[in-house]
């Protein structure tokens, strides 16, 4: 699952700041990270050497934005079965059978319960 949402998650940083996201396939909610500043951000390295270090410093820092923004996308998305599309918790059913997104559920007259409903 966790496979799925880094090649949907959307990169939206800059040299500034980590941004990820990743969207509901039904209501189009996004779902990531917060905004991360880089540690170094608005900094000009004054040697070559200093340089290098800031773009390691840079890499780093993004990987774990971006491992970030996967786990935190994980707790609200589920992958429909049917669709192949992520579902957010408030766009997903628990049905008896196979759960599905909302949509799906409807399409094939399945019932079942939403993981998460606007009234919890």
């Amino acid at each position: 699952m966790k496979n799925l949402i880094e090649l949907a998650l959307e990169d939206l940083s800059s040299s500034d700041y980590f941004l990820f996201q990743t969207h509901c396939g039904i209501c189009t909610v996004a779902y990531g990270n917060r905004t991360v500043r880089f540690s170094k951000a608005g900094e000009e390295p004054a040697t070559e050497q200093k340089k290098l270090l800031f773009d390691a410093l840079y890499d780093q820092e993004y990987r774990t934005a971006r491992q970030s923004a996967v786990r935190s996308a994980a707790e609200h998305l589920n992958l429909c079965p049917v669709c192949r599309r992520l579902a957010c918790n408030r766009c997903f059913l628990i049905c008896e059978d196979l759960d599905l997104c909302v949509e799906c559920a409807e399409r094939l007259g399945v019932k079942g319960d939403l993981v998460i409903s606007d009234s919890v």
